[in-house]
């Protein structure tokens, strides 16, 4: 049986994030990023749980700010590839997204 040999840590969790009527900012998704990348124990001398959450708010703007690139990147890609198509129109409307 699958489950039998199947051994999750103890501490495993799993988190659903929702929207209503759209997808993640990128903003949102930056958020969920530093939260896996930057952690600070409550234990930690407060200068160093400080300075950590600074570098973790300035981390999270970082990624926003390519993740927002990158999402304006895809957008020329999916723009450029239906004027390609002869979607001259559909094409424009991507564009004002």
């Amino acid at each position: 049986m699958l489950t039998d040999s199947l051994k999750l840590s103890d501490d495993f969790k799993v988190e659903v994030h929702t929207t209503n009527n759209r997808g993640a900012s990128p903003e949102e998704v930056a958020s969920r990023c530093v939260k896996k990348l930057v952690f600070v124990s409550d234990q930690a001398e407060p200068a160093i749980r400080e300075q950590a959450h600074a570098f973790a708010a300035h981390i999270e703007k970082v990624i926003a700010s390519y993740m927002k690139q990158a999402v304006q990147s895809d957008r020329t890609t999916v723009f450029n590839a239906l004027v390609d198509a002869g979607h001259p129109e559909l094409a424009e409307l991507i564009r004002r997204l």
